[in-house]
């Protein structure tokens, strides 16, 4: 088994396990996060306060919304990440040899180049997987009064009573992904791409972060303890969860116009919540540049920033799960092949 497919593999376990610790804290941010009324969103409301808002008036299922596309989404995104990022990776440490035998370098991949192998390894991912989170996005943020508030949806007389929202049908993933196509055929289903490969830049530096950081550590151990390099899981759990914790602020604000342009779409009534693209007729994905101004005339630089907290709790936790699963799972695979390895190499001995 190559070292690429063990860590897509590994990845995609951690993935996981990761996503589903974490996901009530990615559905309530959110809703933070498209949150578009002004005076809505300056009350403040914690995050367990909002939790506990949404299992009173919705159920304990809301909190898990979109569970299944996004535990699929999570498996391919980490697994497909992993795989290229190995890959990649691989390419550098081998470019990085050949430059030592030149007499260039100390032939240790440096930061750029873990910069570069992240971004390309992200951005081959994003491609790939856009249109499952955009789905989990619209689950995400569906509630059960949401057909209610929709304009051109109210066709109730006005002496007829209206049905309780826990009364509507379930919102599933199929009803998910036919009201998208319905809204913006094929090319929906790649709403927020441009912010999103930008956002590319989040887990390249949470990589170069922790990579870094890893590697000192090793270099340190090595010193102390006389050539011994190994990390503990804490270690690397604590590791993971600084690199995150540096690159979800920096990006945050590109993360909360993903969300906006992903969420569903108002196509009448107030112009502040629909995005619409300015350059027609270019190669420029729908809304992006609108969502920005609006955001920044209507809602000040706040808006960029909304539900920030709750993202910085939930990514960091996620992304030190995640690292410390996935290398735990690695380090066992390897001693399993390696194990498996010997026994075969004893048996065609007897």
């Amino acid at each position: 088994m190559s070292d690429a497919l063990i860590n897509g593999l590994a990845g995609a376990g951690g993935g996981i396990i990761a996503q589903l610790i974490t996901y009530p804290l990615q559905t309530v941010n959110t809703r933070q996060q498209t949150e578009r009324d002004v005076k809505k969103a300056r009350r403040k409301h914690g995050t367990l306060a909002q939790m506990c808002q949404v299992v009173k008036n919705e159920g304990w299922g809301r909190l898990y919304s979109g569970l299944a596309p996004s535990i699929v989404g999570t498996a391919c995104s980490q697994g497909v990440y992993y795989y290229f990022y190995q890959i990649f990776r691989d390419r550098a440490e081998a470019i990085a040899r050949e430059n030592k035998r030149n007499g260039i370098g100390d032939g240790s991949v440096g930061m750029l180049s873990s910069l570069v192998v992240a971004a390309l390894a992200g951005c081959t991912n994003v491609l790939l997987t856009n249109p499952i989170w955009v789905v989990v996005t619209r689950m995400q943020t569906h509630t059960k009064n949401s057909n209610k508030s929709q304009p051109g949806h109210s066709s109730i007389a006005p002496d007829e009573k209206a049905l309780d929202p826990i009364e509507c049908p379930p919102y599933g993933t199929g009803h998910a992904i036919q009201e998208l196509y319905d809204e913006a055929g094929i090319q929906g289903f790649w709403k927020g791409v441009l912010p999103t490969l930008i956002m590319v830049s989040n887990p390249s530096m949470q990589f170069m972060l922790y990579e870094t950081m890893l590697k000192k550590l090793k270099r340190k151990r090595a010193l102390v303890k006389q050539g011994d390099t190994g990390v503990t899981a804490l270690e690397i759990f604590l590791l993971g969860a600084l690199a995150k914790l540096g690159a979800t602020v920096v990006t945050y604000p590109l993360l909360v116009v993903k969300s906006r342009l992903q969420a569903k779409q108002t196509t009448t009534g107030d112009k502040r919540h629909h995005y619409e693209a300015i350059l027609a007729g270019m190669l420029w994905p729908t809304g992006t540049l609108d969502a920005i101004l609006k955001m920044i005339r209507y809602e000040g630089l706040h808006g960029f920033y909304k539900g920030m907290s709750t993202k910085i709790v939930q990514s960091v936790l996620a992304a030190a799960v995640l690292f410390m699963i996935k290398e735990e799972l690695v380090r066992g695979a390897r001693m399993l092949l390696t194990k498996g390895g010997n026994s075969t190499g004893r048996t065609r001995l007897a």
